[in-house]
């Protein structure tokens, strides 16, 4: 039956009330519908989330109803109490950023306030924050869990283990220079993480153009559990280039979607041979082992779906 939260706050000069709508706006608060009348004027800010928290200090911590609230205050700060109206605090996903994105803004729109921002502390219970106070009297307490994935289901992740994994690397002979670079460091990959020599087939085509087809025969044989794509083409060389290129990537694509093999993508669409020379090793690194490194995960990651599935059967 609940549908939402909202936090409301009296600002008590329309110069304030600017000032702090541009200081949020800066932080990246969705701006709701607005309102100006006779009365009063209003701007909501909306968050994907709202928590309503309620807090109790232990009996022995104060005596009355305004030492209690003080002491419940440490116990969520870690630090000094700071006054009732104080209490906003707004969960983040990047602290740091946030704080730069907020001392910016202030310092770019100095205010009355002496302190307006405090550094980002540890807290007792596991999270970093700090207070930016952009008006007089308005404090916000901006934290992150010190754990990112508090709170949040553990992603699938692939191991890069290939041990025990199948391969097959299909490999453009046109522009040899680059695409042996390229199978050089696919090799390079699949051997560092563990793959053994009789585990890795290796088929060489003519030209991009041939890496679907070599790709799809392979995928569909069931005798291996990944496919790497490796080719080059170059606009400077080719006139049909993105002829070329867009019927390869659909194929490689639609082989994948089709027989459920996942295929790893290193074919390289640049415009020089100097391009393609700095992605096959020389600066950019070897976009080949890159290649290699993805099927791993992906066959790993493949392997431990239906593991998940089966387990939330029982």
């Amino acid at each position: 039956m609940i549908k939402g939260i909202t936090v409301t706050r009296r600002i008590r000069s329309e110069a304030a009330f600017d000032r702090l709508a541009g200081f949020l706006a800066a932080l990246g608060f969705e701006p709701g519908k607005s309102w100006d009348d006779s009365v009063s004027k209003g701007l909501p800010f909306l968050a994907p989330i709202g928590n309503l928290e309620i807090v109790h200090a232990a009996p022995d911590a104060a005596r009355d109803f305004g030492a209690a609230y003080e002491a419940a205050e440490d116990y969520l700060t870690g630090q000094p109490a700071r006054a009732a109206h104080d209490h906003i605090y707004i969960e983040v996903t990047s602290l740091d950023s946030v704080r730069q994105a907020a001392e910016a803004w202030l310092a770019a729109h100095p205010g009355d306030e002496a302190n307006p921002l405090t550094a980002v502390t540890e807290t007792h219970w596991k999270s970093r924050l700090f207070h930016a106070t952009p008006i007089p009297g308005f404090t916000l307490t901006f934290w992150e869990w010190a754990d990112p994935v508090k709170g949040k289901p553990v992603a699938i992740e692939g191991d890069l283990s290939a041990a025990g994994m199948r391969f097959a690397i299909v490999v453009a002979r046109w522009n040899a220079v680059i695409t042996d670079r390229l199978l050089q460091g696919a090799l390079d990959a699949l051997h560092r993480s563990g793959a053994a020599r009789p585990d890795i087939t290796i088929v060489r085509v003519p030209g991009a153009w041939e890496i679907p087809s070599a790709a799809r025969k392979l995928a569909e044989s069931a005798s291996i559990d990944a496919v790497i794509t490796l080719g080059v083409l170059l606009r400077g060389e080719t006139a049909h280039y993105e002829a070329i290129y867009n019927e390869v990537s659909r194929g490689i694509g639609q082989s994948q979607q089709e027989t459920g093999i996942p295929h790893a993508f290193g074919v390289l669409t640049c415009e020089t041979l100097e391009q393609a020379l700095d992605r096959a090793g020389v600066k950019a690194g070897n976009k080949g082992f890159e290649a290699a490194i993805a099927a791993i995960e992906m066959v790993s990651i493949h392997r431990k779906i239906p593991a998940l599935k089966a387990e939330a059967a029982r």
